[in-house]
């Protein structure tokens, strides 16, 4: 399959993501970044406190509305963009034997990178133990402030075979409102499944309305990324305003504990290219930097999806049934950068509160 047979779905891919890059938006982002906090620290109470702090902290709710606005663009179409990239990436496959072939590939891959990453995160927050230099004042501003906001949550009472029953969502529409990304994910791979099942012509009009999801996603997704710097540069306004530096600063360890962890996953992405494929670090590296520096600046893979997608396809040279399918799956359920981010946060969280985790406990947080 080429490229050229995919008109319009391939073509709108190419056109949007390229129009975007060409724009450097990743640098943008980073500057709004920057001129956010400058700014925030200008008027928060904490900080230089040019104006009064009820005026700052109604300011700052003003400049954060198109960081609302962003991540609600985003939020409304990443079940339909995820919904049909991952259909379509099953459909245009046009056999089980791929699908079979793949997917003894990907799952051990996605079950290890998974591991190796939760791990990673879970060595470097015990080593470097960042929670131990969080400022105690800024502990209990964070617990008065969210004290009244947490939810109670309990773990249900379900065995593990109700949990892997559950998998199968028994009402789609429901998983979407709950968004449950897992059942969303079973029930896509289950439609697309059963569209190469079927003669061609009963699954062309399901085939249909998944490319023009997919192109609307998309285009509402180039609108929000128009957004992106704006929205960056409002959030981080308003969350100086109202916490200032010292807060922001008091976290600098634990992020920095994030960053480490995800440079040593990317060197063992590194790792696994060298070892099991014909493609030149270097060039892996080239091929995905502009991506990043995007999913960086932007914290969100729904976003950054299109871009992934197209960078595969045209700068790593992926078959596109095969980048079509796996980035959508991989964004949705392999999310190394997530499960690191989490496992950090877990202990580190502990670490805040004095809470002492023993070798069992720690390992079964890595499982969970």
């Amino acid at each position: 399959m080429t490229q050229q047979q995919e008109s319009p779905r391939g073509k709108s891919l190419h056109d949007s993501t390229q129009h975007i890059m060409d724009q450097k938006l990743w640098l943008k982002i980073l500057i709004g970044m920057a001129l956010g906090i400058i700014t925030g620290f200008v008027l928060s109470p904490e900080g230089v406190a040019i104006i009064d702090g009820d005026q700052a902290m109604a300011l700052g709710e003003w400049l954060g509305l198109p960081g609302l606005l962003f991540l609600g663009l985003i939020k409304m179409v990443i079940i339909p963009l995820i919904v049909c990239s991952i259909v379509l990436g099953i459909a245009e496959s046009g056999s089980m034997d791929f699908l079979k072939k793949i997917g003894l590939r990907i799952v051990p891959y996605f079950i290890l990178t998974t591991a190796i990453s939760i791990t990673i995160g879970l060595s470097l927050v015990n080593i470097i133990k960042p929670g131990l230099m969080l400022d105690t004042i800024v502990i209990e501003n964070t617990i008065n402030t969210g004290q009244n906001s947490v939810p109670d949550k309990r773990f249900d009472d379900l065995t593990i075979p109700q949990r892997i029953g559950n998998i199968i969502p028994e009402n789609p529409a429901k998983a979407q409102v709950d968004r449950n990304m897992l059942q969303i994910v079973i029930a896509s791979i289950l439609l697309g499944v059963a569209m190469i099942t079927i003669p061609s012509s009963a699954a062309k009009p399901m085939k249909d309305l998944c490319i023009s999801g997919q192109v609307i996603s998309m285009k509402i997704i180039s609108w929000a990324m128009a957004i992106a710097p704006y929205a960056v540069f409002g959030l981080l306004a308003d969350i100086t305003i109202k916490t200032g530096l010292d807060a922001l600063g008091s976290v600098a360890v634990y992020s920095l504990t994030v960053l480490l962890g995800l440079a040593a996953m990317l060197a063992v992405y590194c790792a696994l290219i060298g070892a099991f494929s014909n493609l030149r670090i270097r060039d892996f590296l080239l091929g995905i930097k502009e991506v990043q520096l995007l999913a960086f600046s932007t914290s969100s893979s729904a976003a950054t999806m299109p871009f992934s997608i197209e960078a595969a396809e045209d700068k790593l040279r992926l078959r596109p049934e095969i980048a079509r399918f796996v980035i959508p799956l991989g964004a949705t359920i392999n999310m190394d950068g997530t499960a690191l981010y989490q496992g950090v946060a877990a202990i580190f969280l502990c670490q805040v509160f004095g809470i002492d985790l023993s070798l069992s406990e720690t390992i079964l947080l890595l499982v969970t």
